[in-house]
């Protein structure tokens, strides 16, 4: 009960927050893409809540856990969260003040894009139990080499940063889409610093490493 509870009060935590990032700085309730990325975002985010609830809730557990204790990696959530609301205030204010307008096709596009990434987020979840959203090497944690972790060695970010880069498109702002392009640039500073971890601390990572070569785009990082 103490972990339904704690999840249910961050959604809905999450929910009022951005809700206020959106339709605050759009001057009003009546922005139907603030609305489409609500319903993309959090009815997703609840269908997956519910089923890691059933099936596995010591990772619902540890993805709830979002207290870094690395320095560098304390920064790179600071950042992340600084993108995060300053893009959603931009993507706001641009359909206030008409700044820019992307095309429906675009916002469908990302649209379908996001739920894509959101489903590939699902998948590392599945295939990976000791993902948690510190960097840390837990006790009996052994390196995963299958499924998506065959492909790139970080499909959780890359995931995360197609989910980003969508988020602008699917609000119609092409200036929101200029702050969240920052995010890829942090999460490679994430990357490196994770990876000297786990080189130091997982058995086998580094042989995993020269197993799968690229990090994130496969055939070129």
């Amino acid at each position: 009960m103490k972990l339904i509870f704690n999840a249910l009060m961050k959604f809905i935590a999450g929910l009022i927050l951005v809700g206020l990032l959106l339709f605050v700085p759009a001057g009003t309730m009546n922005y139907k893409c603030g609305w489409l990325f609500i319903l993309l975002l959090f009815v997703p985010m609840l269908l997956l809540g519910v089923v890691m609830l059933i099936k596995s809730p010591k990772l619902l557990e540890k993805r709830l856990d979002g207290k870094e204790k690395e320095k560098t990696q304390r920064c790179v959530v600071a950042f992340s969260a600084l993108i995060f609301l300053v893009g959603f205030i931009v993507s706001g204010l641009d359909f206030r003040f008409g700044w820019s307008k992307v095309p429906s096709a675009v916002v469908i596009i990302a649209s379908v894009l996001f739920l894509l990434s959101y489903a590939i987020y699902a998948e590392v979840m599945r295939e990976n139990a000791y993902l948690s959203r510190t960097i840390e090497v837990q006790e009996g944690q052994k390196v995963i080499d299958t499924g998506l972790y065959g492909i790139v060695r970080h499909p959780m970010y890359m995931a995360t940063i197609l989910l980003f880069l969508m988020i602008p498109l699917i609000l119609g702002s092409w200036y929101g889409f200029i702050v969240f392009f920052v995010y890829p640039l942090i999460i490679v500073v994430r990357i490196n610093n994770e990876e000297k971890l786990l080189a130091e601390q997982l058995d086998g990572y580094v042989g995993y490493r020269k197993k799968v070569k690229y990090r994130i785009i496969p055939f070129i990082w």
